[in-house]
């Protein structure tokens, strides 16, 4: 008997044979279940979480480990010191300048970052011809490798750079100075450098929360009497809510973690006016060999980082209609 055909019920009628009660659909559907089961998607995430397992988490947590240790980084040997190496994190004068000086670049980077990068996807937001050029003009930065941005603006603001230059050819001689010799310049400028090179990067994503806006929600906001700013205050600002949080997280989290553009520009110095946390674990590592040391600041930093991230995303987020 096949499926489709009928059979004789008790009083005489043809009842056809469904597929559910023939013996030969029954492991046709549990191979189907087997295969289209909610289970089977997760086997395709082992490959990508064993190796990020294998590169990220294990290096994270022996790192972890050896920072409670006297470990050496070369021998296999290490005994176990408890929370010394912290100590002498919070109490050396190098590490606390490094953590101060983390914190400014930061928070100088992501407000200043963010409020160019929204005033330029702002006005290139508009109907202007050259629109596209200029989006490419200020994206270009971008695409450099921060080591190559920062030994750019070492020879712009050198003390006989095109930055100097151009003040007294200006009749401005006395603004000229060693910006990057300077105490208490030297961490601006490469500030200034960042937001430069970055700057673009949180334009587009602000570019593409303002290109999801809706236009008739803008035009309502206009007939009802609203102004520009009252247009950007009360209706674009909110709608934008999911660009901010993501730029402010990102150049926060960049800036706390900064190393490139301070080692190409000043090294740290002068003195320890630049020195970033990023800068003092490399150097407490492979210029003092104190590897116990440099890993318990980079924990330090670790920390330092997702508290600060979770307390942006908190303040920042609000959920909007």
């Amino acid at each position: 008997m096949r499926l489709g055909e009928s059979v004789l019920v008790a009083d005489g009628a043809a009842a056809p044979v469904t597929p559910a009660a023939s013996p030969v659909a029954r492991p046709v559907e549990r191979r189907i279940r087997r295969s289209t089961g909610v289970r089977a998607p997760w086997w395709f995430l082992l490959p990508a979480v064993g190796i990020y397992l294998f590169v990220v988490v294990v290096p994270s947590l022996r790192g972890a480990f050896y920072s409670f240790t006297d470990w050496n980084g070369l021998s296999a040997g290490w005994d176990f010191v408890g929370f010394a190496n912290f100590v002498d994190v919070i109490t050396d004068r190098r590490a606390l300048a490094a953590l101060w000086n983390t914190v400014i670049l930061a928070f100088v980077v992501t407000v200043i970052q963010n409020a160019i990068g929204l005033g330029l996807a702002l006005g290139l937001n508009s109907v202007v011809k050259s629109r596209m050029v200029l989006r490419v003009v200020f994206f270009a930065p971008v695409v450099l490798t921060p080591l190559v941005s920062g030994y750019i603006w070492s020879y712009l603001l050198a003390p006989r750079g095109a930055v100097n230059a151009a003040l007294i050819s200006l009749g401005l001689e006395h603004w000229a100075r060693d910006w990057l010799g300077d105490p208490s310049t030297a961490l601006y400028a490469i500030c200034l450098s960042i937001i430069w090179q970055f700057s673009g990067y949180s334009m587009v994503i602000f570019l593409a929360g303002l290109q999801a806006i809706p236009e008739d929600v803008i035009e309502a906001a206009t007939i009802d009497g609203a102004g520009a700013w009252r247009r950007f205050w009360n209706v674009v600002l909110p709608l934008l809510n999911g660009a901010v949080v993501i730029n402010l997280m990102l150049s926060l989290i960049g800036g706390l973690k900064q190393f490139d553009q301070v080692m190409a520009m000043t090294g740290g110095g002068p003195g320890i006016a630049t020195e970033t946390i990023s800068t003092t674990i490399y150097k407490s590592a492979f210029s003092s060999g104190q590897y116990p040391v440099s890993i318990a600041l980079a924990v330090v930093m670790t920390i330092l980082i997702a508290v600060l991230a979770a307390i942006q995303y908190r303040l920042t987020l609000r959920k909007t209609d």
